[in-house]
């Protein structure tokens, strides 16, 4: 019997086609984490401590135009740092903020003048605002396309921790040492953040005319995301306002385990939002969210009864951790590395001012129906946002990023 020659071995080209993913920490993304650190314990550490100063020097009201002034001016900066990011890059943009954000704390209590403090607050909202906008969209642009949402995820933990740890402890702190050294302390690490992004690279495009804010928001690919994660965002600021007013003052305890599952929930099903996204698409994950975040809001409707309030918060800070993450990671795969800036911003815009607004309406809602019927209302409300969660996923983008426009909307 003969036979054919004996056929050569298939090439390793052949016999794989699935590559390795690229790194993902990378030394310019854990230069950029060191940065996220300082700019986290800077703004957190002294996020309790100035309207507690304010309000020894000046009363109640003081303490209120001073967050109200820094709140103001993130959201002003927010709308402003695209422009300067497309104009001076990543690199200098997130200097100047954490300049602006460090750089006032150092002589908060020079003056215990209400103005004074006012404006203090005012320039380092401005300064946190860059921080946020440009370096978010600066470490998009670290991340591999492959592996953005796990990428996205871990910049949640990197940032999400030193919050959790400095927001108790400028309070702490104060107490024992005084307002002027954790000013200082606060200020120290902003400024000190500097010297990292120095190394960092500058990758923002200018080959091409960057969205606008006002052209984003008139993208309906970039909209739709955006009005979903804001309905999730309007809710988490009442949860974290209004949680520890709305259970019986004996059940203290029950609203910190409440809180801390809360937390703990919407870390994990970030990371694994994330992971299951660079895999499968983060698009489909953004209704599940939404609907989870809206169950939980409900459940904690029966404020008396401990289990529900536990279960809920978890159930709402899972939802709220997936939401977060899709939403974000689909925002950045329909825009070029040029408007990485823009989602940010917008991004940015709908968790703070979903926050603002949820804590407002909640307030005088509950004034007049009472906490149990103010959060059933509440996760209503939020099915709102079904309506353009799913005519996203009917939806799909014919390219990576739409057009950008000839001209700056704005």
């Amino acid at each position: 019997m003969t036979t054919g020659p004996l056929p050569k071995p298939p090439s390793p080209e052949a016999t794989s086609d699935v590559r390795p993913p690229p790194p993902l920490l990378t030394r310019p993304l854990l230069l950029r984490f060191v940065s996220m650190i300082g700019a986290s314990l800077s703004f957190f550490l002294l996020l309790s401590v100035v309207p507690a100063y304010a309000a020894e020097r000046g009363g109640g009201g003081a303490a209120g135009l001073a967050t109200g002034s820094l709140m103001l001016a993130t959201v002003l900066g927010e709308l402003g740092t695209p422009r300067l990011v497309a104009r001076f890059g990543y690199r200098l943009t997130l200097i100047a903020g954490l300049f602006l954000l460090g750089a006032p704390a150092l002589v908060l209590t020079v003056s215990g003048q209400a103005v004074w403090i006012v404006a203090v607050c005012f320039v380092r909202g401005l300064g946190f605002a860059l921080t946020i906008v440009a370096g978010g969209a600066l470490t998009a642009s670290l991340i591999p396309d492959e592996r953005r949402g796990e990428g996205l995820a871990l910049v949640g933990v990197v940032s999400g921790v030193p919050s959790l740890v400095a927001l108790p402890l400028g309070l702490w702190l104060a107490g024992r040492v005084g307002y002027g050294p954790v000013a200082v302390s606060g200020g120290l690490a902003a400024l000190a953040a500097i010297v990292f992004v120095l190394g960092l690279p500058d990758r923002a495009e200018r080959t091409e005319q960057p969205l606008g804010v006002v052209g984003g928001l008139r993208t309906g690919a970039l909209l739709r995301p955006v009005l979903v994660f804001a309905a999730t965002a309007t809710a988490a600021g009442i949860v974290v306002t209004f949680l520890p007013l709305a259970v019986p003052s004996a059940s203290a305890g029950v609203v910190a385990v409440a809180l801390f599952t809360q937390t703990a929930a919407s870390t994990l099903t970030r990371w694994l939002a994330g992971r299951h996204g660079d895999r499968h698409g983060s698009a489909r994950l953004v209704l599940p969210g939404l609907l989870l975040s809206a169950a939980g809001v409900l459940a904690i409707a029966p404020t008396t009864n401990p289990v529900a309030v536990v279960a809920g918060t978890a159930l709402f800070g899972a939802g709220f951790g997936i939401t977060q993450n899709a939403t974000l990671a689909v925002m950045y795969t329909r825009v070029s590395a040029a408007s990485y800036g823009t989602v940010s911003a917008l991004w940015n815009l709908a968790y703070d001012g979903g926050m603002g607004v949820g804590a407002a309406g909640f307030g005088i809602t509950a004034g007049l129906t009472g906490y149990p019927w103010a959060f059933a209302l509440t996760a209503l409300l939020m099915l709102g946002a079904v309506a353009p969660a799913l005519r996203d996923r009917r939806v799909t983008p014919p390219s990576a990023h739409p057009p950008a426009p000839a001209v700056d909307p704005r």
